[in-house]
């Protein structure tokens, strides 16, 4: 293993790329823009998807095969993948650990990249994925990553190579911020100081714009062991359009496009669907009520079909 810096502090104040082999192999040709797919409302109006898949963890431990799902998808014995490691509060770390995690399930060369806002819009860091087959964004605090890469030319490349047929994944703040909305793990109106999400409220989960690779879902995770249900089941009744999906430690999905997922891991991922939800209302103290909302619960090897909003029955 070798590390080596490209920082040049009269031009990159934070830029720091750690190389681990040799060797890549190209993404695929330019196709669909993922927020116009994920707009087909049945699997028969489906346009082509010629872009790559996403593989979003849900924080917890990475069982080795869901990091090989990642490596398969980009590209296997070929694929060059990248550590964004910038949700991190010590990033170079969390850098050559995740680094080292993808090594180990298969990818010959991994890199990560260190740096900060200024330097995400240079020409020496846009060109440090050159080549870069696969993105892998770490855990953390996901706002410390949209601060770092939204707008940048940096992130215009990444969506590039999703768009040209590269894989994206990301676990824990990796994950939240992949959807459209995603949610900052705050409140506007906390019962108590000790719990957080102690009510089912409207207006109380805090949002911003996220990276928006998944437009037809709101993306949260640590789900089940953190007991998140309730500030998913607030989103999704206040944006009934979209899919709630919250994913349980050591478990990831699958979307080879962003019509469709599959779940793979230890635990479940858990669906909230109420774009037929009737009589949601909210009384006096904002307390959100409805009928008619759908939940499944689905365990690795099950799919759902975001554009149709049904489980995959194989």
């Amino acid at each position: 293993m070798r590390c080596f810096s490209l920082t040049r502090r009269a031009v990159l104040p934070v830029l720091f790329v750690s190389s681990f082999a040799i060797g890549c192999g190209p993404a695929g040709d330019q196709s669909l823009d993922p927020q116009a797919a994920g707009s087909a409302n049945s699997s028969a109006e489906r346009p082509a998807w010629d872009g790559g898949s996403l593989v979003i963890i849900g924080g917890g431990s990475r069982p080795l095969y869901v990091m090989e799902k990642i490596v398969e998808l980009a590209g296997g014995t070929d694929c060059h993948m990248m550590v964004i490691p910038m949700a991190s509060a010590d990033p170079q770390d969390t850098g050559d650990y995740q680094s080292g995690q993808l090594r180990e399930a298969g990818c010959p060369e991994v890199d990560y990249l260190v740096f900060d806002r200024e330097s995400a819009d240079s020409d020496e860091a846009v060109a440090q994925l050159d080549g870069v087959t696969g993105i892998f964004f770490s855990g953390g605090v996901q706002s410390r990553l949209l601060d770092h890469m939204a707008g940048s030319r940096l992130f215009d490349r990444v969506r590039e190579i999703y768009m040209n047929g590269g894989v994206l994944g990301g676990t824990s703040a990796g994950a939240a911020v992949m959807s459209r909305i995603m949610i900052t793990g705050d409140e506007n109106h906390p019962l108590s100081e000790d719990d957080s999400f102690e009510i089912i409220s409207a207006g109380n989960v805090v949002t911003v714009e996220g990276f928006g690779f998944v437009a037809n879902a709101i993306i949260d995770q640590h789900f089940v062991v953190r007991k998140r249900h309730n500030r998913l089941i607030s989103l999704v009744l206040e944006n009934p359009s979209l899919v709630g999906i919250g994913i349980d430690e050591s478990t990831a999905i699958v979307m080879p496009s962003p019509y469709e997922l599959w779940v793979l891991g230890e635990s479940i991922a858990v669906i909230y669907d109420a774009s037929e939800a009737t009589h949601v209302e909210t009384n006096d103290e904002l307390d959100l009520s409805a009928r008619g909302i759908q939940m499944h619960l689905l365990g690795s090897g099950q799919g759902y079909d975001l554009s149709g909003k049904a489980v995959i029955e194989r």
